[in-house]
């Protein structure tokens, strides 16, 4: 899948808001602002069920990277989720 493609098919699912769970949320990290090295997903089966969490990272910008963005909507998709979200921005290190 190609980077804009993925990128699609993630915002669509950002948009959609809160529809129950099962629930994927997408945190993005780097040393700066601008430039995002890690993505944590975290997936929550039902409410009050444990969190499980996935890191993958890049010495480049894990928004730009076309097999990261690709994994991130496969997760989505495989699991099932209803509600996709993601915190804003790039949390520093």
């Amino acid at each position: 899948m190609n980077l804009d493609k993925a990128k699609k098919r993630l915002s669509k699912q950002l948009t959609k808001g809160f529809e129950g769970y099962p629930s994927v949320s997408l945190a993005y990290f780097g040393e700066t602002a601008e430039k995002a090295t890690e993505v944590v997903v975290t997936f929550v089966l039902e409410e009050g069920a444990a969190a499980q969490q996935q890191k993958f990272s890049s010495t480049e910008d894990v928004r730009q990277d076309e097999t990261i963005q690709s994994v991130l909507v496969k997760i989505i998709e495989r699991s099932g989720a209803k509600t996709v979200t993601e915190v804003p921005g790039v949390s520093l290190k």
